[in-house]
């Protein structure tokens, strides 16, 4: 049996004794390798991240924008497979506090056998799961044994759920309620949605369950607009861009490593820095 639920809780109590908000940076593993995911997930760690997200590569992202569908592409053709991000979990599940959130479509886990995950997956550590593509209700094969594990399983609202459906939501979520900030894709965006402040305080009102923000978070002037009503902020496409930038600069595969930690390293610590006060 997995803590992931109560490492997820402790973390968000001992955030709000701080009165500081959760950075979630995500990155898809093996994007471009394993060797820079372990890296950058260390150097997150270090830099000031509260929660990281993994992403398990899949070949029909559908909830991705051009960003994530391309780190996924290229994480894919590295050989990256949800065994082999089970087995990275375990290698930095010692090294690392901070919960392990793995962000991943119904097909590999139902590849793998939802038991046979659910049982792996909480002998490495993975704190929680989030699967865009299943929904509670039609999602019980998969969850159940998730849950059974110790694992959290997160849920997914946005601008469109309907009252009724947030208040399941909120109920039926565990570690935190992922709060998607527009319609669409991942990918960063100028403006983050009109309405996403009053939805958010919304949910937050029915019940003391954290809330925290994605989808469209780029930059530390969104995350301290988001940070000032939502418990936490998600941000993705950012990060993976950076990653890719620093990687195709580079002219050694240590020179990438190196570039991509030193970069995303920096753009953690002045994207927690507004989440702190």
């Amino acid at each position: 049996m997995g803590d992931g639920k109560a490492r997820i809780e402790a973390c968000f109590a001992a955030l709000r004794e701080k009165g500081e908000k959760a950075l979630i940076p995500f990155l898809t593993a093996g994007d471009p390798d394993m060797e820079t995911t372990e890296a950058l997930v260390l150097a997150m760690a270090e830099a000031g991240a509260d929660i990281i997200e993994l992403g398990v590569p899949f070949s029909d992202p559908t909830a991705e924008g051009p960003t994530i569908q391309k780190s996924s592409a290229r994480a894919l053709e590295a050989g990256t497979s949800l065994r082999s991000i089970l087995q990275l979990v375990g290698r930095l599940r010692a090294r690392v506090d901070q919960p392990i959130v793995l962000m991943g479509y119904a097909n590999p886990i139902h590849a793998m056998g939802a038991e046979a995950f659910a049982k792996t997956a909480a002998e490495v550590g993975v704190d929680a799961i989030i699967i865009p593509d299943l929904t509670p209700e039609d999602g019980a094969p998969y969850l159940d044994p998730i849950r059974a594990m110790g694992i959290a399983v997160i849920l997914l609202a946005a601008p469109t759920t309907r009252p009724e459906r947030l208040e399941m939501l909120i109920r039926e979520t565990q570690g935190f309620l992922y709060y998607v900030s527009l319609q669409g894709v991942t990918g960063t965006r100028a403006a983050i949605g009109q309405g996403v402040e009053e939805k958010v305080r919304q949910a937050k009102g029915l019940g003391d369950m954290p809330v925290c923000v994605g989808f469209g978070v780029g930059t530390p002037e969104q995350a301290s607009t988001i940070g000032a009503y939502a418990d936490g902020v998600v941000v993705g496409s950012a990060i993976v861009d950076k990653i890719q930038s620093a990687v195709s600069g580079a002219k050694s595969h240590s020179d990438a490593i190196a570039a991509a930690v030193e970069d995303v390293g920096r753009f953690i610590e002045e994207l927690k820095a507004p989440l702190r006060r």
